[in-house]
């Protein structure tokens, strides 16, 4: 299986602390070796880095870890390849445009004969079934709403469906976005940790490395971490259920069906 990493923040905010843990996963304290990727959003605009590498020996990874980028919106992915061979093509975040926004998806899981389902305008470039499973699900949007839906409620709820629907069809834990939202489905696992006022001092569980975030933030500063697993040790995080669906928006849950 890979392993993911998100962010929701309300103001732009560098991952650099986070990616130090995910990135050791990639190779050295977990097998996700078969290539990583991230992908920072700025306003409608996207900035995407991938690396058939693993994590922990990328000179990408090692270059974007040491710039911090700052955002609002963040997605990453180290693979551990089982369906498509380790290619550039292959690594995740993929991305497609819909209705004028950069669409980025990361998955974590495995689907069965999703390959017999009909796409509609979204091909795939890789042979990966992830990749697949996305352009599905926009094909599906675009079908239903050819242009953005008036009330979000109805795209979050088509959504849901469309995940759920991914779900039945094998492990299916997802990270979405469209630069707005963060949309977030655990099949099996997934996990969150949302950073307000008053901040502490947290602690990598992959890496001899913690971090003081009363140095680093303002009173008002809200940041919501997604991850496969913690990626902290001295820290609560909130385990997702099976079948979970939350949308994120400046680190709030502004949609959930629980």
């Amino acid at each position: 299986m890979c392993e993911l990493l998100g962010m929701s923040a309300n103001v732009p905010t560098d991952i650099c602390f986070s990616l130090t843990g995910l990135v050791q996963r990639g190779g050295k304290t977990g097998p996700h070796k078969d290539g990583w990727g991230i992908a920072f959003y700025e306003g409608k605009g996207l900035r995407i880095f991938h690396d058939p590498s693993p994590g922990v020996e990328s000179k990408i990874a090692a270059f974007v870890r040491r710039l911090p980028i700052k955002s609002e919106i963040v997605i990453s992915h180290i693979r551990k390849a089982n369906r498509g061979k380790v290619d550039l093509k292959n690594t995740h975040p993929f991305v497609r445009e819909l209705w004028g926004f950069h669409w980025t998806l990361a998955h974590n899981g495995q689907f069965k004969k999703i390959k017999e389902e009909p796409l509609g305008d979204f091909q795939p470039v890789g042979s990966t079934d992830s990749e697949y499973a996305f352009c599905w699900l926009l094909g599906k949007l675009k079908k239903k709403f050819r242009t953005p839906p008036r009330k979000e409620a109805e795209l979050f709820k088509a959504i849901e469906s469309l995940m759920s629907e991914l779900h039945q069809k094998g492990v299916s834990n997802i990270l979405l976005s469209d630069s707005r939202n963060l949309y977030t489905f655990c099949s099996t696992k997934l996990s969150w940790i949302t950073r307000k006022s008053p901040f502490g001092k947290a602690r990598l569980v992959d890496a001899d490395l913690s971090l003081d975030f009363r140095k680093v933030t303002t009173p008002g500063d809200r940041v919501t971490v997604i991850a496969t697993q913690p990626l902290t040790s001295n820290e609560k995080w909130t385990i997702y259920q099976p079948g979970e669906f939350c949308v994120w928006r400046k680190g709030k849950i502004v949609f959930s069906n629980r």
